[in-house]
């Protein structure tokens, strides 16, 4: 919501005030300077890696805590007549596969993070060297007037 100025006109609440001695430079880009080849492909990379992280980071809690709660054993698909003795390897065979497959997850989540934390790193690095400047952000060059 916009405030309202003492004469009645809207409050522009984006408007910083120009420190003293810095004129009044509003650097501004065009959508064209903006919308460049080279912006939209290093934005896309950013946003692209960006996901892929997210997507590990959630795959790496699930296999570790697949990892440290495994599921319970289920036993065969056929039910256990009496007098059978359930088949001991068979439960380790299973609990043994699960871990490795949660191991390997890990691993597959890991790399994936070493892999794309740092390519999004260096490309959002580039987007935000070719940014120009806003006003408030830059410093003045020359000391305020004294009077």
């Amino acid at each position: 919501m916009l405030r309202r100025s003492t004469a009645g006109a809207p409050y522009d609440h984006t408007a910083v005030a120009p420190m003293a001695g810095a004129a009044w430079e509003e650097p501004t880009m065009s959508v064209q300077e903006r919308l460049t080849l080279r912006n939209v492909y290093l934005y896309l990379v950013c946003l692209i890696t960006l996901i892929i992280s997210i997507f590990a980071a959630v795959s790496l809690v699930r296999n570790t805590v697949e990892l440290l709660y495994p599921d319970p054993y289920y036993g065969g698909l056929a039910p256990v007549k009496p007098g059978m003795v359930e088949d001991v390897d068979s439960r380790r065979l299973a609990e043994e596969s699960q871990q490795r497959q949660a191991v390997l997850g890990l691993v597959s989540a890991g790399a994936t993070l070493l892999i794309t934390g740092p390519l999004y790193a260096y490309h959002w690095r580039r987007v935000q060297s070719e940014r120009v400047p806003r006003s408030h952000d830059a410093v003045p060059t020359e000391p305020p007037p004294t009077t």
